[in-house]
């Protein structure tokens, strides 16, 4: 598929430099900055503006940027479009970034973090970099192959630079919402990379509108940088700090300036963000730890919530956003979202996964001849599981890695198509057999149901279940694509019910307390509103995408579509379901 993209520069004007005194404490103090250990590459100065001469930056655009419409009206690129055919019900993350400063090939850098979080989020990639004081930008539709390629990278220059790719949560899968986005305002430019969800976007946005602010997107992260741009405050890091503390919900943010690479984490610390660097002293922000890993960059520590870092040709210095409340990380990203290479709030994804199987076959065991696990995601719990219980792991589902985002379905129905495509069973493994199918999570059960049927179809002869994750019964709002909850099959069934539903022979779920004992000390700083319907944050908004609702493509329809496919969740519901359940 060949990807459409956007290119486009923005030139600078300026912002008075600052200088912050050194702390130094280890922990991030509010507003008494620390300076880290300086990076080592040279660093080309800026030229600055006194603030009385400053001007809004003259705006180039060779094609259409994400924001660009705010400064320079224009259409987006209508090619690329791509139809989006996915029977995979799991939950889907929104996004990963990348922010990198003082290698000169940061553009290469960004492109190879980005290929490694491309399981975050397919929908579509970017790259902002920096060069002669000129925030220039490339985004596309599609996955980071199909966006970027040699010449692509040959038009970001710059020692510093942002990416992102997307999985939409907030906002229509449309070209104009694809991040980074770049805006100018009166005393520069400025791009953002963000990974999470805005639980008071709608509010935040109407006010803007009431005060005159036109927005070009309707992704949550354009309110970000209007916030930034109306601030008051001096110098430009503090911009950012007051437009976060009027932000409620998920945020892991990555800024770029002309001079500056920022990185930011809600206080709650909801969306992972981690800090490395490469040996030639340049500093690196990721989403995970799988991303420095390829692009060879030691993983130092992670952001930590409520924390914003600014780096600089002076090194890196701390701050505190706001004070702190009782951290709630979101624990999906140890059972589903992260790769299991990766180190995601200071824990290994694979311990955590390989324990989860064992809590499994501990606490929920049953006589079989083969364990096997629905991949990815359910290979490391498999493998716990299978060693606990002293049976054999084999591989009875290959995925099939090849499987196009369109395809076409013969005229004679073929039945459960869609997994077929993606999972083949190996009747050697499972024919005669009592096989143990162990998933990382159910959230509809429709393909769980597909799974089990597969299996049998191939003379297996008991199927049992078991989920390496505590049943879903809420929405998450944090960033994480689910259904209204009154399509999550655990919020309307028991066990046994689900049981009958899927057909298999037995089924268990990993129990949440015994999921929080594993993590001891540190299980009240994870969140489980998508277990328990108690959100840290509560989302006044409640927006929620339901199965076969209007799909967009953000290339065709009328401007009434962009929140097609959107619904009004019950507020009640959920509260119902977990008094019933008490």
């Amino acid at each position: 598929m060949a990807a459409s993209s956007n290119f486009s520069s923005i030139s600078r004007s300026g912002e008075k430099p600052y200088s912050l005194s050194v702390n130094p404490s280890k922990a991030p103090v509010c507003f008494s900055p620390k300076t880290l250990q300086k990076p080592s590459f040279v660093h080309r100065p800026s030229s600055f503006q006194p603030l009385s001469q400053a001007h809004k930056p003259a705006v180039v655009l060779s094609s259409k940027n994400p924001i660009a419409g705010v400064v320079s009206a224009g259409n987006a690129d209508p090619d690329s479009g791509f139809v989006l055919s996915d029977h995979d019900e799991k939950p889907r993350e929104e996004c990963g970034v990348v922010g990198i400063y003082g290698d000169p090939e940061a553009s290469r850098l960004c492109y190879l973090a980005l290929h490694a979080l491309q399981h975050r989020g397919q929908e579509g990639a970017g790259i902002v970099t920096v060069n002669n004081n000129v925030l220039q930008s490339i985004t596309g539709v599609g996955l980071v192959s199909d966006v970027f390629n040699q010449s692509k990278l040959e038009q970001l220059p710059g020692d510093s630079a942002i990416g992102h790719v997307r999985y939409s949560t907030a906002g229509s899968s449309m070209l104009k919402n694809v991040q980074p986005f770049v805006a100018g305002y009166r005393f520069g430019s400025v791009g953002v990379a963000h990974n999470g969800n805005l639980v008071n976007y709608r509010s935040l946005r109407a006010k803007l509108e009431d005060s005159g602010s036109i927005f070009n997107t309707s992704s949550d992260t354009e309110v970000v940088l209007h916030l930034i741009a109306i601030s008051k405050a001096r110098p430009f890091f503090l911009r950012i700090v007051d437009a976060c503390e009027q932000l409620q919900g998920a945020y892991s943010m990555v800024f770029l300036t002309e001079d500056k690479l920022v990185a930011v984490r809600d206080p709650y610390g909801f969306r992972p963000l981690v800090m490395g660097r490469r040996s030639n002293g340049a500093v690196v922000f990721a989403s995970e730890t799988c991303a420095l890993d390829l692009i060879e960059a030691t993983y130092e520590r992670e952001v930590y919530p409520g924390e914003v870092l600014v780096v600089d040709k002076d090194g890196v210095q701390s701050l505190c956003l706001m004070p702190h409340p009782e951290p709630k990380k979101c624990i999906f990203e140890h059972i589903y979202f992260s790769m299991p290479n990766s180190v995601v709030f200071g824990k290994s994804v694979y311990e955590s996964r390989r324990a989860f199987g064992e809590i499994l076959a501990t606490e929920a065991p049953v006589d079989c001849d083969v364990v096997i696990a629905v991949p990815d995601s359910g290979v490391v719990a498999a493998l716990g599981f299978a060693a606990k219980a002293g049976v054999a792991f084999q591989q009875g589902l290959i995925r099939s890695h090849y499987v196009g985002r369109t395809f076409i379905e013969p005229s004679q129905k073929i039945r459960d198509f869609g997994v077929k495509l993606k999972l083949s069973p190996v009747r050697a493994v499972l024919e005669g057999k009592r096989v143990v199918v162990v998933d990382d999570s159910i959230v509809r059960g429709t393909t769980s149901s597909k799974i089990v049927r597969l299996i049998k179809e191939s003379g297996a002869k008991e199927v049992h279940m078991r989920i390496a994750s505590p049943p879903i019964i809420a929405s998450c709002y944090y960033g994480v694509d689910t259904p209204s909850s009154e399509e999550l099959i655990s919020n309307r069934m028991s066990v046994e019910e689900i049981r009958e539903f899927i057909g298999c022979d037995s089924l268990a779920f990993l129990p949440i307390n015994s999921m929080k004992k594993l993590y001891d000390e540190e299980a009240p700083n994870y969140c489980y509103a998508c277990f328990t319907g108690n959100y840290p944050v509560l989302p006044t908004e409640l927006k929620v995408k339901r199965v076969g609702d209007f799909v967009d493509d953000g290339l065709n329809g009328s401007i009434e579509s962009i929140d097609g496919g959107w619904v009004q969740a019950s507020r009640n519901q959920v509260a119902q379901k977990v008094a019933s359940s008490s």
